[in-house]
């Protein structure tokens, strides 16, 4: 907290997100849908949760 934002960590994030944003356009490989992925930055060690959909949700939920 008080050294701030480590910015390399920033723009690994960035570009993380630009490729998935390109997996999802090109329908290439499979895409995080469903899931997160997180990053330390201390031990660059990333993890994967899956997360469940919520029927009350306006943005995942069922919109039929």
């Amino acid at each position: 907290a008080t050294m701030g934002v480590f910015a390399p960590l920033v723009g690994i994030i960035g570009s993380l997100q630009a490729a998935e944003a390109l997996k999802l356009l090109c329908r290439a490989g499979r895409p995080l849908t469903g899931r997160l992925l997180m990053l330390d930055g201390r031990s660059m060690e990333f993890t994967q949760v899956k997360i469940a959909r919520q029927a009350a949700c306006v943005v995942c939920g069922n919109t039929s």
